[in-house]
């Protein structure tokens, strides 16, 4: 779909792929409402974009707050005029633990926010994205969404929850002016530990001395994102990593399993 003169709304916009997404989107002359729980991040995010303030407001909302998001289209369109795409890029990991050692309130936390928080966003804009000519929702999911990672069972769960809801959402929307993408990011820079809350002080040590693995930067997976919202892609995937292991967990499943858990073990914090 075209990018200038239309209106985005894109969750996360504070930090990683967010921000990127929206700095991405002005640049490309687009006019965007960015959402994000920290209004800090957001009025980084505004700084670093330096445009009119007509082309980009900033709402501080938790896309989990299900009253206050069924607020923002209002809000949105207020501001803007109209609303032509839904980027969902919001996203929390859980701590590094096995299932056992996993509080609930935690595991709540990583769905409301992961799952939940796109289908209030969805739900909420998608009347107004049904009146446009042409609209798109985009909706990142996960290289974990489809490749069970030990440790991150709670967040792969929700990712999982996203590639499904996000599908579902592309085939009911056949025949309509809106188009559905979703995305699997693999391993991208970004500070997600950090703003998730988690602590990464022991896994860091177990990595001491270990070569890391190659990780996609912000900008390239910013610009891959919006690349595919042009072109109406229906998935993308972020990554050498995600793309070997979206092949080897569909040809040989028990295996690409079994690589990832070897390949995490060290990282479970005991």
């Amino acid at each position: 779909m075209k990018i200038t003169d239309n209106v985005f709304v894109v969750t996360g916009g504070g930090n990683g792929m967010g921000r990127e997404v929206v700095l991405d989107l002005l640049k490309r002359g687009a006019r965007v409402a960015a959402v994000d729980l920290d209004a800090d991040r957001l009025a980084e995010t505004a700084k670093l974009a330096a445009v009119a303030d007509a082309r980009l407001s900033l709402h501080t909302v938790n896309v989990a707050d299900r009253k206050a998001v069924l607020a923002l289209p209002d809000k949105v369109i207020a501001t803007h005029g109209k609303v032509d795409g839904l980027l969902n890029v919001a996203g929390i990991i859980q701590p590094f633990v096995k299932i056992q050692d996993l509080d609930f309130d935690v595991m709540e936390r990583v769905m409301n926010v992961n799952f939940w928080g796109v289908v209030n966003m969805t739900k909420a804009f998608l009347p107004a994205l049904l009146a446009r000519p042409a609209a798109a929702v985009l909706n990142v999911s996960s290289m974990g969404g489809f490749l069970p990672v030990p440790g991150q069972a709670v967040y792969g769960a929700s990712k999982a929850a996203v590639k499904l809801f996000t599908e579902a959402l592309f085939a009911e929307l056949q025949e309509t002016n809106v188009a559905v993408t979703v995305v699997f990011p693999g391993g991208v820079a970004t500070n997600i530990t950090q703003n998730s809350g988690v602590d990464t002080s022991k896994m860091e040590a177990s990595m001491a001395g270990k070569k890391m693995p190659k990780t996609t930067t912000v900008a390239e997976a910013g610009r891959e994102i919006i690349d595919a919202l042009e072109k109406g892609s229906y998935r993308l995937r972020i990554g050498g990593d995600a793309r070997m292991m979206d092949r080897l967990s569909r040809l040989a499943p028990r295996r690409a399993t079994l690589l990832i858990a070897s390949q995490m073990k060290s990282l479970l914090v005991s």
